[in-house]
């Protein structure tokens, strides 16, 4: 395995891991960490901060089912690895918190925002580099704004009540990010959570030639 000049594994080998369904080593970023407790229960590490040895799962649906199914957790902590009630629904449930969580956070920093008119303004000034909408609104309405143009801009993996807690809110069909850390944690654990719910979250925007404005103006 190549090292570092220090001795220490090469950036790239440090940010992959293998998943224990599907045998891929794969980024860091698209896997969830698992370690087994004390009393040998296997427990999510969203923050991968745990101690003990990783167990590394592919944030998709199937890789988790597999890995349950197949008691491949027992396999890769070469003991009795006892699997809780509802894992899947539990890293669901633990993903989507901190989705939420982080929207909050964003909201009362200011760079998270909600609303058509103030996600639309935002928009055209160029403030906003993320578009959220939820996955239950409707589409004419959803259609009426376009993200962001560049990789990774428009996020619809949350349902209309989930986005409203984060906004404190009954619900929310649109909301908008500024740029910053908190944005990216945002699409890191979203994307994560929609591979665990087998749904798209993250949709990669069209170029266009067309200033934001006027992009904007023609489908109002």
């Amino acid at each position: 395995m190549p090292l570092g000049r220090a001795g220490r594994k090469t950036q790239t080998d440090e940010a992959t891991r293998r998943c224990i369904a599907t045998g891929e080593a794969q980024p860091r970023a698209g896997l969830i960490r698992f370690v087994l407790s004390p009393d040998g229960i296997v427990t999510p590490d969203l923050t991968e901060r745990l101690p003990g040895r990783g167990m590394w799962v592919s944030a998709q649906r199937d890789a988790m089912e597999l890995a349950i199914q197949k008691k491949l957790f027992s396999r890769a902590a070469k003991t009795q690895a006892t699997l809780p009630d509802g894992l899947l629904e539990l890293v669901e449930d633990l993903l989507l918190k901190r989705v939420i969580d982080l929207i909050s956070l964003a909201r009362r920093n200011g760079s998270a925002i909600c609303g058509f008119e103030k996600t639309k303004g935002a928009l055209i000034s160029g403030k906003a580099v993320v578009l959220l909408q939820a996955l239950d609104g409707s589409e004419p309405q959803k259609g009426k704004l376009r993200p962001p143009d560049g990789q990774n801009t428009h996020i619809t993996c949350l349902k209309a009540a989930e986005l409203g807690l984060a906004f404190g809110r009954d619900y929310v069909i649109h909301a908008a990010l500024a740029g910053g850390g908190l944005t990216k944690s945002v699409k890191h654990d979203i994307a994560r959570l929609a591979g665990i719910r087998g749904e798209d979250a993250i949709i990669e925007a069209k170029q266009s030639d067309e200033p934001d404005a006027e992009r904007l103006k023609t489908n109002e």
